[in-house]
C-alpha cells in the first residue's frame, strides 16, 4: 500500500526534547531555590533534534538506535510523559505504553497485580475480570498466580506484564524492549500477539536492541543516531544500514 490509501494515527512534527542536567547526571528543576548558584555544574543535553514522520494504521514501526541515540525519548514523548521543547506530537487516540519496567506490586499475588495492572492501563473492573483467564493463560502462570510476585523469577513477571499488557487490542502500542525477556519461545508468541494487533487496525511501534525481532515483527524501520532521525523506510532496507555503520 502507498501512503494515500492509509490512515495517519500518529503526526511527530519537527519534535525536539531539551533538558538540563547537572554534571551529577540528575535533571534539574526549573523552579528550583538556588539554581543560580549551582548553574555552574548544568549542561544542556538535546535528546531529540527535529524529528518527524507520520505513523498509518496497521503499520508495525522498529525504533533502533544505539544506548542514548533518544529512542526512549520519543516514545515517551508519544505518550505525553515527556513534554516537547518544540514542534508537536499528534495522535487518533492516546499511544499505551508497554515497558517491561511497568510497576507491579512485588508482596502482592499475580492474582492482584492483573487487577492492578489493569486498572492502570484504564480497563474496566468487569473487563479485567473477562480477560483473567486468557492473561493467566498467555503468562503461563496458572499454578502460580495467588503466590506473591516477589517469589517469580524475572522472566515469569516479564510475562506477567506483558500478558496484561497486550490483552486487549490497542489502537496505538509502543512496545519497549518487552520481547528481549523469556525464552525463545515466549518471545515468538509475544511477537505473534504484537503482529494480531497490528492486523486489527493498531499501529505498533517497537522499540528493540534485537535485529531479529524488528526483522520478524516490523514493516518499517526508524534509525535514530544522537537524538536525529537518519533514516526511515523499509525495514531490511534500514536494518542493513545500520549493521553496516557499526
Amino acid at each position: 500500500m502507498d501512503g494515500s490509501d492509509r490512515t495517519p494515527v500518529v503526526v511527530v512534527d519537527d519534535v525536539h526534547v531539551e533538558y538540563k542536567v547537572y554534571a551529577s547526571g540528575k535533571a534539574v528543576n526549573p523552579n528550583a531555590k538556588g539554581l543560580r548558584r549551582a548553574t555552574r555544574g548544568i549542561r544542556s543535553v538535546h535528546a531529540l533534534k527535529g524529528v518527524s514522520f507520520v505513523a498509518y494504521a496497521n503499520e508495525s514501526i522498529g525504533v533502533i538506535g544505539s544506548n542514548g541515540s533518544g529512542k526512549s525519548t520519543l516514545m515517551r514523548a508519544l505518550v505525553g510523559l515527556t513534554p516537547p521543547s518544540a514542534g508537536a506530537v499528534y495522535a487518533t487516540s492516546r499511544p499505551n505504553l508497554l515497558g517491561v519496567g511497568a510497576a507491579l506490586l512485588p508482596d502482592l499475588s499475580g492474582e492482584r497485580n492483573i487487577v492492578l495492572g489493569g486498572l492502570a492501563l484504564g480497563f474496566q473492573k468487569s473487563e479485567i475480570t473477562a480477560l483473567r483467564d486468557q492473561i493467566v493463560e498467555f503468562a503461563e502462570l496458572a499454578e502460580f498466580i495467588d503466590l506473591p510476585m516477589r517469589t517469580y523469577s524475572s522472566g515469569m513477571q516479564a510475562r506477567l506484564k506483558f500478558a496484561i499488557a497486550a490483552s486487549q487490542q490497542h489502537d496505538i502500542l509502543i512496545v519497549d524492549e518487552a520481547l528481549a525477556v523469556g525464552d525463545k519461545r515466549f518471545q515468538a508468541r509475544s511477537e505473534g500477539r504484537i503482529r494480531a494487533i497490528r492486523d486489527n487496525a493498531g499501529t505498533v511501534f517497537l522499540v528493540s536492541h534485537s535485529m531479529t525481532s524488528i526483522r520478524d515483527t516490523c514493516d518499517r524501520v526508524l534509525w535514530l543516531n544522537k537524538g536525529e532521525l537518519v533514516m526511515d523506510g523499509p525495514t531490511d532496507e534500514v536494518v542493513s544500514a545500520y549493521l553496516a555503520s557499526r
